[in-house]
C-alpha cells in the first residue's frame, strides 16, 4: 500500500495553482491567490470533495520582509523544510525544457478537514540529482526570476503536474485552473484529441478543442493587464520544444505572444470571475467568452478568532460546516459579542507589542490596512492629508495598524512603504500608527480579527474580489472600502460597514480621500466613541449578512454543482 492509495479511486477533480497557503510554516504562497487556494483546499476537506491540489514546492518561499530603520523593505529568501511537513513520493516524470530532460518529483501534503476527511496536495520539486544544475533551482523561488524562469515553472506546473497525475494512477475528469499559470496543462489534453485530417480546412485548429473544454474549469483573478502572463514565441519555441505546433498555439493563445489567460479562456468550458463586477470586467477584457461569477469566500474556522469561534459554537453548533446559520448572529447577546472582540483585540495588541514594542490603547478604535503594497491598492490614500488626519484625531482619537509586502521587483511599491513610514513618523504625536513587518498568514489571522475597522482603498475596477474584509467580518470588524470587488455585493451602508465613493465612480485620488476623511470624522469615529450599542449592532449585522454568505463552503458548493459535476 502506498501513501496515495486512499485517494486514487475517489479523486476526480484536480485543482492547479501556482501558490497555495497550507499553513504559515509552509512558504508556498505570496498573497491573496495562494490564501484563496488554501481556503479552497480546506473547504474541500470539510465538504469531503474528491479533489487533489497541485502546486510547486517553492523551497525558497516568496519573500521574508525586513524593514530598515528608515522604513525601507529589505528582501530575504524565506525557505522552509519540506521534510518537516510533507512526504516525498517515489514517482518521477520528465518534461522537456530547452531540449533537456527535467525530472519532476512530487511531495505529498495531507490536509485534514473537520470530519477527518483528507485532501491530498502534490508539491512539485525538481531539485533532483538527475537534473542539470541550472534546472534544479526551477522550483525554488515563487514568482522569482525573469520571464524564462517563470515560463519554465509554468511548464513544470502544467505539463509536469498533468503527467504526474496520470503516472500516479489518478483518473481526473475535471481540471480547475486557478489563474492562468497552469494553462499549459491544456496542451497535454489536446495531444490526446487530434482530429482526423479529412475533418480539417486550411487554418483550422487540428485538435478537438470541444473535448478539452469539457474537462477544464478556469478561474480568472486579475483585471490588471500586467497580471496576465505573456511569453514571446521565441522564448516558447526555445524552451518548450514541441508538445504542440506553434501555429496551433497562436490560434489558441494569441498571434503576437503566448497569453496564458487567453489560452485558459479558449480551452475551458467553464470560466468564472471572482465577483459579479469582476466577471463583467473580465468579459470586457476577453470579449467573445462567457464569464460567469462565483464570488470568493473565506474558510470560516481558519479566520475566526477563538473567542468568536467559541461564541458561534455555543449558539450555532453547525457553523463551521454550514456557515449560513450565522445569518442568525444578529440574535447574539451584545455583551458576548463585545467580549469576543476584546479577546481578539488583546491578541492583536500582544502581537504588535511583540513585533514592535508598541502598546496599543484598548479603548481607542483601531483601523487596519494590510495589502500587497502596489499602486492600484492605493495604500497611501489614508495618508493623503496629514493635517486633516491630525484634526480628526484631536476630536476623535484613533490608531492605525498597517502591513504588506511589495514584490521584490516592484520599485514603486517599495517606495510606497518608505513613504508610509515617513508619514507614520510625522503623525506620531497625533495618531499612533504601526507598520508590522513580514505580513503572512499567521499575522493576517491576528489582524483581521483584532481591528475595529478594516480599510480597503483600491482604484476601481482593479480589485477583482479581495477577501480580507470577509475575514474581518467573521470577527465582527466593520468594513470601510471602495465599492469594488466583493464589497459591491456585501456593503449595506451604515449596516455592514461604509463605502468610500459611489458605485461606478472611478474617482480621482483626491475625491476618494475626501470621502474617506468625511465619513471617518462624521460617521465612523463618533459612532465608536459615542454609541457602543449601535456599533455592536453593526458588528452583528456584518456577521449575519457577510460571514453567513462570503465563505468558501458556499463557494465550493457552487463550484461542485455548477462547474465540476455539470
Amino acid at each position: 500500500m502506498t501513501a496515495l492509495d486512499p485517494f486514487l479511486h475517489r479523486t476526480h477533480v484536480a485543482y492547479f495553482s501556482m501558490e497555495i497557503a497550507l499553513r504559515p510554516e509552509i512558504h508556498t504562497y505570496s498573497g491573496g491567490l495562494g490564501i484563496l487556494a488554501g481556503d479552497t483546499a480546506r473547504s474541500c476537506a470539510d465538504l469531503e470533495m474528491p479533489v487533489i491540489f497541485v502546486t510547486l514546492l517553492s523551497r525558497a518561499g516568496y519573500l521574508r520582509q525586513e524593514i530598515s530603520p528608515e522604513g525601507a523593505q529589505i528582501d530575504h529568501p524565506d525557505p522552509w523544510e519540506p521534510d518537516q511537513w510533507a512526504t516525498p513520493l517515489g514517482a518521477k516524470i520528465v518534461v522537456e525544457i530547452e531540449r533537456r530532460e527535467v525530472w519532476v518529483r512530487p511531495w505529498l501534503y495531507q490536509l485534514k478537514g473537520g470530519t477527518g476527511y483528507v485532501v491530498p496536495v502534490l508539491l512539485l520539486d525538481v531539485d533532483l540529482d538527475e537534473n542539470a544544475p541550472e534546472d534544479r533551482r526551477l522550483t525554488d523561488s515563487l514568482y522569482g526570476g525573469d520571464d524564462a524562469y517563470r515560463f519554465k515553472q509554468e511548464i513544470i506546473l502544467g505539463l509536469g503536474g498533468m503527467r504526474l497525475l496520470r503516472g500516479l494512477g489518478f483518473e481526473i475528469r475535471t481540471y480547475h485552473l486557478n489563474e492562468g499559470h497552469s494553462a499549459l496543462l491544456t496542451l497535454e489534453l489536446l495531444r490526446r484529441h487530434r482530429l482526423a485530417p479529412e475533418m480539417l480546412r486550411p487554418g483550422d485548429c487540428i485538435y478537438d478543442t470541444a473535448e478539452v473544454r469539457q474537462r477544464c474549469v478556469f478561474t480568472t483573478h486579475t483585471p490588471v493587464e500586467a497580471g496576465h502572463d505573456r511569453f514571446s514565441y521565441d522564448l516558447v519555441e526555445r524552451t518548450l520544444g514541441e508538445p504542440i505546433e506553434l501555429e496551433q498555439l497562436r490560434i489558441l493563445a494569441g498571434s503576437e505572444s503566448l497569453n496564458m489567460t487567453r489560452l485558459a479562456f479558449d480551452l475551458s468550458g467553464y470560466v468564472n470571475g471572482v465577483a459579479a463586477r469582476h466577471a463583467l470586467t473580465a468579459h470586457r477584457m476577453f470579449p467573445g467568452f462567457r464569464v460567469r461569477a462565483i464570488t470568493n469566500g473565506v474558510h470560516p474556522s481558519t479566520w475566526t478568532h477563538q473567542g468568536f469561534a467559541a461564541l458561534y459554537q455555543a449558539h450555532f453548533p453547525t457553523w463551521q460546516h454550514e456557515p449560513e446559520v450565522l445569518m442568525r448572529a444578529d440574535q447574539l447577546p451584545d455583551a458576548a459579542v463585545w467580549g469576543a472582540h476584546e479577546q481578539a483585540k488583546q491578541a492583536l495588541s500582544a502581537r504588535v507589542a511583540e513585533l514592535t514594542g508598541v502598546t496599543l490603547d484598548p479603548e481607542l478604535p483601531l483601523l487596519g490596512f494590510a495589502r500587497r503594497m502596489t499602486g492600484y491598492k492605493r495604500p497611501e490614500l489614508l495618508f493623503s492629508d496629514l493635517d486633516r488626519l491630525r484634526a480628526i484625531a484631536r476630536r476623535h482619537p484613533f490608531q492605525i495598524v498597517l502591513a504588506g509586502k511589495a514584490h521584490p521587483r516592484d520599485l514603486p511599491g517599495k517606495q510606497t512603504i518608505e513613504r508610509l513610514h515617513a508619514d507614520i513618523r510625522e503623525l506620531a504625536s497625533a495618531v499612533p500608527a504601526i507598520f508590522l513587518p513580514n505580513y503572512d498568514k499567521a499575522l493576517a489571522q491576528d489582524l483581521v480579527a483584532g481591528v475595529d475597522v478594516w480599510l480597503n482603498t483600491p482604484l476601481p475596477p482593479l480589485e477583482a474580489s479581495g477577501t480580507s474584509g470577509m475575514k474581518a467580518a467573521l470577527n465582527g470588524a466593520l468594513n470601510f472600502s471602495v465599492l469594488d470587488g466583493w464589497w459591491l455585493e456585501g456593503c449595506i451602508e451604515g449596516c455592514t460597514g461604509w463605502a468610500i465613493g459611489d458605485d461606478g465612480d472611478v474617482s480621482e485620488h483626491g475625491g476618494d480621500a475626501r470621502d474617506l476623511y468625511a465619513k471617518l470624522e462624521v460617521l465612523i469615529l463618533p459612532l465608536y466613541h459615542g454609541d457602543r450599542a449601535r456599533w455592536i449592532w453593526m458588528m452583528k449585522q456584518a456577521i449575519s449578512k457577510i460571514a453567513s454568505h462570503f465563505n468558501s463552503q458556499r463557494m465550493m458548493r457552487r463550484y461542485a454543482s455548477e462547474a465540476y459535476f455539470r
